[in-house]
């Protein structure tokens, strides 16, 4: 964490790049991440059958337009998954326009199987109406899902994802650091594969005209 100057204190003559702060956060938050998953499991023959087993489940949210949702409304559909808020700087909405453009690259057959979803991670400010218009700045068929603070932190403990709050801001005023990964899960609701931050549009079609039949 770079702490703030505080009055009185020497200037500081260095500082680290913001780009290379931030790469530090997001290799922490992933790692912390890949540990959370294989932690406490007996070995399976790869990663991904850990991750299968680990990742995804049952969830009750809310969507844009107040409606109550489960997994269930997605049953059938290959959720493609990413975990953000509508106040992210810079992670979320580069994450976002990648998953939009990478949709707009695949056949019409297999997008129409596809139900891609933003999850808030931020519920206390992100309400159904912020979510509805935030989504609606980068893709016609994503979806934004809010909830209450238990059902949100009962879906992150779900999906193994790490967010909080960062220390030393306001009430209302404050970031949250948090995993940047892209969940593919499959048409039960099973975990498929992932996308990691940093993916390119391009790799992201590729994969998912790939693996969605």
């Amino acid at each position: 964490m770079v702490k703030r100057q505080t009055p009185g204190s020497p200037e500081r003559k260095f500082s680290l790049p913001l780009g290379l702060i931030a790469a530090i956060v997001l290799a922490t938050v992933t790692a912390i991440w890949l540990i959370s998953v294989m932690a406490g499991r007996p070995p399976a023959n790869t990663a991904q059958e850990n991750a299968r087993a680990l990742i995804g489940g049952p969830f009750t949210l809310i969507a844009e337009d107040n409606r109550t949702v489960t997994e269930k409304d997605f049953a059938g559909k290959y959720m493609l998954i990413y975990f953000g808020y509508t106040f992210c700087p810079d992670v979320c909405p580069t994450e976002l326009q990648t998953m939009s453009t990478a949709l707009d690259m695949i056949p019409q057959d297999k997008l129409d199987k596809i139900a891609p979803l933003f999850v808030t991670v931020d519920p206390e400010r992100d309400t159904a109406p912020v979510m509805k218009q935030y989504v609606a700045l980068f893709h016609d068929r994503l979806i934004g899902l809010t909830g209450t603070i238990e059902q949100i932190n009962d879906m992150k403990k779900t999906y193994r994802v790490f967010a909080e709050k960062t220390e030393d801001t306001g009430a209302s005023d404050y970031l949250v650091d948090h995993t940047s990964i892209i969940y593919l899960m499959d048409g039960n609701g099973e975990y498929l594969s992932h996308f990691s931050y940093g993916t390119t549009p391009e790799e992201m079609a590729e994969k998912l005209t790939r693996l969605i039949p």
